[in-house]
């Protein structure tokens, strides 16, 4: 190649460039999306999950983190890392609430950035109700399984506890109407473990998910107590209605009602507002779009033999 041909082509390579960035760079290739105000930063993934990792240490010492631990430490162990929790959350908070933030000038946006540190604290008085709650959670596992040896070992190695505590922390972070960062935290476990739980979804205590892969909890789904899933199950919405524009109305309530002492195993669907009552076993493979009453037991039928002579009937 020439140095004339080398010259034109770096001139059509620049042109190609400038064009892209551009037509990248231009208001109207953002119709679609959403660009923060105000020049704040967006929440961080990585923070999150950071964060995350910390707060598992506090509910689960001496499993997370620093595993040689002493009773004459643990407080100032916790002590420390409920303070790096304070000050990592309150940050993340500010930008989420920024991210979502309408406010039309700084002195509003200011006002809505205030609110970080109340939400904070209030977030780091529940740590001990969380860990009491995923503690229900670890003893259901640990009893729903034959192959468990030990509670350790379901903190140590169980997806569904991994997800649980992303639910949980998120949920409690969701209550507390913390814009974004409740879902980021739900869909870390969901890229981890494969089990999707949105954190609107509200579970009781002792809930199990055995081994979990595939597992779908919708947003408005509600777990009673000392529920049961396995891997595969789907709590989701049968139908999405549209308003006058053909566009999914947003909160209203889609997702099924599992009362107590309810199983349901692989691979079943339960879909809509229906309710499932308490002491129910749904079997395997099930697609249930009907209300369930209390003490029903729901499986597939049984197969029919049937016989053909030359192919007839098939």
């Amino acid at each position: 190649m020439s140095a004339k041909d080398d010259m034109e082509m770096s001139e059509k390579s620049s042109q190609i460039l400038h064009r892209v960035i551009d037509n990248l760079s231009h208001p109207d290739s953002f119709r679609m999306m959403y660009l923060p105000k105000h020049g704040h930063s967006m929440p961080s993934r990585d923070v999150l999950a950071e964060l995350v990792d910390k707060i598992r240490e506090v509910l689960f010492p001496g499993y997370f983190g620093n595993s040689q631990l002493s009773t004459k430490t643990l407080s100032y162990y916790i002590g420390v890392n409920v303070d790096i929790i304070y000050r990592m959350l309150n940050a993340q908070i500010e930008r989420g609430i920024c991210f979502e933030c309408r406010a039309r000038n700084q002195q509003q946006c200011d006002k809505c950035e205030s609110e970080a540190p109340e939400i904070t604290m209030e977030f780091i008085s529940k740590l001990s109700d969380l860990r009491n709650m995923l503690a229900t959670d670890v003893q259901a596992a640990y009893n729903g399984d034959p192959a468990a040896k030990s509670f350790g070992e379901v903190i140590f190695s169980y997806p569904s506890i991994r997800a649980l505590s992303n639910y949980r922390i998120a949920r409690e972070l969701y209550k507390l109407n913390v814009p974004l960062i409740p879902r980021i935290i739900t869909e870390m476990a969901h890229s981890e473990t494969g089990i999707d739980i949105h954190p609107a979804a509200q579970i009781g205590e002792y809930f199990a998910i055995d081994h979990g892969t595939g597992v779908v909890i919708g947003e408005t789904s509600e777990i009673g107590t000392n529920v049961k899933i396995y891997q595969g199950v789907t709590l989701g919405a049968k139908s999405f209605p549209a308003d006058e524009n053909g566009k999914p109305i947003k909160g209203i309530k889609r997702h099924p009602i599992v009362e107590d002492n309810v199983i349901i195993y692989s691979n079943a669907s339960i879909l809509g507002r229906v309710r499932v009552g308490k002491n129910s076993m749904i079997g395997g493979n099930i697609w249930v779009t009907n209300n369930v009453p209390p003490h029903s037991k729901i499986v597939q039928r049984r197969p029919r033999a049937g016989e053909f002579s030359n192919g007839a009937g098939i």
